[in-house]
């Protein structure tokens, strides 16, 4: 693949770190995958954070294809000799959501929707452990097909699964809050009784 340095995006706006961009797969998700040490032999993971001049420049990326996106406009890059590219507006989405994540200090996995993980590498997408999520297979709530004597998993599956866990969560902390504040847990002094 080839990898090409963006220069300028959309709305001419120069960068100080160019950002590199890599020819992307017809279907793809992304991932948030939690920074892992170095002494991890999974190439699927990383070490690396996120340098805060590159989050800057992602940051700035971002807000550039959220406007561009939101607006139903063009979104066009340059490249290093002078090309320019169109780029889809489902492309653009991506970027945009990359661009945030990475603008955050997170990683950034990009897999084919079609891509079978590991239980582990499925786990660590999750930031569970492997026994966890074998028992969750196991319980029926994330399917999971059999390839030889092991457990393969859709990556669209533990998206699925992830979305619905963090909705959840966000959900019964909403609710936690609001019964906080019901109780005039949140005004100052004012002990949790």
């Amino acid at each position: 693949m080839a990898s090409r340095t963006a220069t300028d995006i959309g709305t001419h706006a120069k960068f100080p770190n160019p950002v590199a961009f890599i020819a992307f797969a017809h279907h793809i998700i992304f991932m948030a995958i939690s920074h892992r040490t170095s002494q991890d032999k999974n190439p699927t993971r990383t070490s690396n954070a996120v340098p805060a001049p590159e989050r800057s420049a992602a940051t700035r990326i971002a807000s550039l294809f959220l406007e561009a996106t939101s607006s139903n406009r063009h979104v066009s890059v340059q490249v290093a000799d002078g090309e320019r590219l169109e780029v889809p507006h489902a492309l653009a989405e991506i970027m945009h959501q990359a661009a945030e994540l990475l603008a955050e200090g997170r990683s950034v996995a990009v897999l084919p929707e079609e891509e079978m993980l590991s239980t582990q590498a499925a786990a660590d997408i999750l930031n569970v452990s492997r026994q966890y999520l074998v028992r969750l297979v196991d319980a029926g709530e994330l399917p999971a097909e059999l390839v030889g004597s092991h457990r393969r998993l859709r990556a669209t599956d533990v998206a699925a699964f992830k979305a619905a866990r963090d909705a959840k969560r966000s959900l019964a902390l909403d609710r936690l809050a609001s019964l906080s504040e019901d109780v005039d847990g949140y005004q100052l002094g004012n002990k949790p009784r």
